[in-house]
Order: structure tokens, then C-alpha cells, then sequence
């Protein structure tokens, strides 16, 4: 059993999760050309605060991308990246080409940037996107999902969810089959305003166990957990987090 659990918390621990606070764990990138990329975190501290930014390595100070709060980049085979992030209403989802990626100076997005609702900052457009609705119900939904994305098998996602009790679901984590162009959405029923502080604590980042296809999840002040057969509710802590 402690071997189980050892093997379940490397597996969120090395598992992808949103910006600045987890980017440590972003996918390495590297474009068709061969050119290899390097994120970068701007610290606590000046007008670039809280940024992450991408940049070829041999251009350490020329940035091609930046990215704000709550944003998650994960892999596309074969070189491409993709950003998913929360939007009004939507979780957004974008591919970009890394070999395509302009560079643009710091000065484009000091300040302003991490005070905006903005949520990524490129001088390239992304070469595919679209939006998966937040408000949709729980139960799988039929999507249409661009081509561009259709080499993933799953994609985890997570966001808020409009409780109108406080005993409602506060959360939602969205298992994406980009290939079959389908989404399951799954109502945290043990996140609720009555149990947790929503905004204070919330569901940083889920996996999926490979060996037991039950998702593990890592929730900011409140630990680490897996969730029942039917990706609903708590089953077992492995850790907890003391507020």
C-alpha cells in the first residue's frame, strides 16, 4: 500500500499544473525544426510579476509567449503546444506552433499584462482554438473539437461551477476526448462552499492512475486525493493540507 501511494503522489507530482505556481512542472518544447524552448518564471516581485514566459533557449530574454494566472500548457504530438485556460463562462483551448512563435520585447507586456483579465500573450496567432462551455451539464456532450487537437487521447481539465447552494457542487473537472470529440463533465460533489473556502482553496490539477484509470487530484490548501469510480467524490486522502 505505501508503495501504491508513493507511486500515486509522483504521479501528481510531476503532473502538469496551472501558472505561475506550478510551472516547474510545464512539458519541455521543442519545434519540427529542433529548436528547444525554456519557460521562465518572473517571480514574486516588479512589473512582470507572476509571469511565465516561453523562450527559445538561445534567446533567454526574447519571449515568444506569455502566459498569466491559471493557465495549463500540455503537449501535442508531434511538436506542437497547446494552452488551455478559463474564460468568462468557457475554458478556452489554443495550438500553437513553437516554429512560428514571433518574439516580442518585455516592454510589450510590463505592467499592463498581469493586471488585465488577459489570459496569454502572443504575437502569433494560435493555429487552432476553440472554446468547451463551463456551464455545460453533467453527463457526456458531443463537441465539435478542431483537427488540430485530435491527436490527444484525453485532456483533464477543471473549473468552477455555479452552485446555487451551498451544499451544491462548487467545481467541475471536464475529461476531454479530443479524438472522439467528446466531453464528460464531472460535478465535484464533495467541493462545496459549505465543507471548503472556494477561491481560497479549489482543485489545482488531476491525473489519471494508468494502473487503477481512477483520477488522482491536488488541491491548493487542502492536499491530495483520489476520487471514487465515478470521478464524483472523494474516496481517499492520500495527503491533507492544514489551512
Amino acid at each position: 500500500m505505501a508503495a501504491d501511494k508513493a507511486r500515486q503522489l509522483s504521479l501528481l507530482q510531476n503532473a502538469i499544473g496551472p501558472s505561475p505556481w506550478y510551472w516547474n512542472t510545464f512539458p519541455s518544447v521543442e519545434s519540427k525544426s529542433g529548436q528547444k524552448y525554456a519557460w521562465t518564471f518572473h517571480g514574486e516581485q516588479g512589473d512582470l510579476a507572476y509571469l511565465v514566459t516561453l523562450g527559445l533557449e538561445s534567446e533567454p530574454n526574447r519571449p515568444r509567449l506569455a502566459l498569466n494566472t491559471f493557465c495549463v500548457p500540455f503537449p501535442i504530438a508531434p511538436n506542437r503546444l497547446g494552452i488551455w485556460c478559463p474564460e468568462p463562462g468557457a475554458l478556452r483551448l489554443m495550438c500553437f506552433d513553437p516554429d512560428h512563435l514571433a518574439g516580442f520585447s518585455y516592454n510589450v507586456i510590463v505592467g499592463w499584462f498581469k493586471q488585465s483579465a488577459e489570459k496569454v500573450y502572443s504575437a502569433t496567432e494560435p493555429v487552432s482554438e476553440f472554446e468547451l462551455s463551463t456551464r455545460l451539464p453533467e453527463g457526456t456532450h458531443k463537441i465539435d473539437v478542431p483537427e488540430e487537437f485530435r491527436s490527444l487521447d484525453e485532456l483533464l481539465l477543471t473549473a468552477s461551477r455555479g452552485a446555487k447552494t451551498r451544499d451544491d457542487a462548487a467545481a467541475n473537472i471536464f475529461v476531454l476526448y479530443p479524438q472522439a470529440g467528446l466531453v464528460q463533465v464531472l460535478p465535484q460533489r464533495w467541493f462545496t462552499a459549505n465543507k471548503y473556502e472556494i477561491g481560497r482553496q479549489w482543485i489545482a490539477r488531476v491525473v489519471r492512475d494508468p494502473e487503477t484509470q481512477r483520477l488522482l487530484g491536488d488541491g491548493v490548501r487542502m492536499g491530495t486525493f483520489q476520487l471514487t469510480e465515478d470521478g464524483c467524490d472523494v474516496e481517499a486522502w492520500m495527503e491533507t493540507s492544514s489551512i
